[in-house]
């Protein structure tokens, strides 16, 4: 038990490392003490390009997740996450989460034995660093969309009031609230720094993901390619991309409750499961060592496997 203290007390303090004693925490802790002015949207800018998970102190495990092919994916959700986080550190978190979730379940022994346990328990504590990234991802995409079709409408009155497109950016990145004033902030500090306006713009809708991003980056390109009223554009898109957003709204609090009963349907046999076991300790363990309960048992979590995706694919509406 003290061992697997200390080498808790290891890896955590390894994480609360990184971010201080690395290149990309001392650029934003530079960035950080410049209020305004556009050199701290540059410093910025290049702290998020440092945040790429590059430290050389744990090359090895960067190396396990270049293997699997994982870093790019990782990257891309700490980047739409916008948590400032290294791939590296997100490995480690993983690292240590599943450790915490071995010991929690070496000692609970909520399942028919402690390694059982340990392992079940371990992989799902490995996934919390992944869902708070997922929580984080969606809580920041569906912020960026409710604010997004007033960017549009500021875009507009700044053209017309004879601004160019790159300093009506600018003003946006100025006068908006997060998570929009961070990422058009980006996109005016990359084409300030030399890059194309529109490979800025392609990078906007690929951190963004949605829909209306897309309509957005593809009208700026084809007006600049085409001509015509960017203005006109603007407004129209901002009008029906705030009726959608109501449509959208009206579809999930209509498909609430069908939402919740897939996932109350689906966790419920694994919570009973696990509190009968806690209660009466080996009454499911003539079940696990048997071979036909052992069949059962799969294909009861394959079939609750297969009714939550049937579940979801039906209240999943594409607006």
């Amino acid at each position: 038990f003290i061992v697997f203290v200390l080498i808790f007390a290891l890896l955590v303090g390894g994480v609360l490392a990184f971010d201080k004693y690395s290149g990309r925490g001392r650029v934003k802790k530079f960035a950080s003490a410049l209020e305004t002015g556009p050199a701290a949207d540059t410093i910025r800018f290049e702290a998020d390009l440092l945040g790429t998970g590059d430290e050389k102190g744990l090359a090895n495990l960067k190396k396990v997740l270049d293997r699997l092919s994982l870093t790019g994916k990782i990257s891309k959700l700490l980047v739409q996450a916008g948590v400032g986080w290294s791939v590296t550190r997100f490995g480690l978190s993983s690292v240590v989460s599943a450790l915490l979730g071995g010991w929690v379940g070496l000692m609970t022994q909520m399942a028919v034995n402690p390694e059982l346990s340990a392992l079940l328990l371990g992989s799902v504590f490995a996934m919390v660093p992944f869902g708070y990234l997922r929580f984080r991802r969606k809580k920041r995409i569906a912020a960026f969309e409710e604010q997004f079709p007033e960017s549009l409408e500021f875009l507009s009155r700044a053209l017309r009031a004879g601004h160019a497109f790159s300093m009506s950016l600018d003003l946006l990145a100025r006068e908006s609230p997060e998570p929009l004033a961070s990422e058009f902030r980006r996109v005016y500090s990359e084409q300030n720094l030399g890059s194309p306006i529109e490979e800025a713009l392609r990078n906007l809708a690929e951190r963004v993901p949605l829909v209306d991003v897309g309509f957005f980056v593809s009208a700026v390109l084809l007006q600049r390619e085409t001509g015509g009223n960017l203005t006109e554009i603007l407004d129209n898109l901002a009008f029906i991309i705030r009726e959608r957003f109501r449509l959208k709204g009206h579809v999930n609090a209509t498909s609430a409750s069908a939402r919740m009963t897939g996932i109350i349907l689906t966790l419920m046999p694994v919570g009973l499961a696990f509190l009968l076991n806690v209660v009466n300790p080996g009454y499911l363990e003539t079940m696990v060592e048997d071979d036909l309960g052992q069949k059962l048992i799969v294909g009861a979590v394959v079939a609750q496997i297969i009714g939550y995706l049937i579940i979801k694919r039906i209240v999943d509406i594409k607006v």
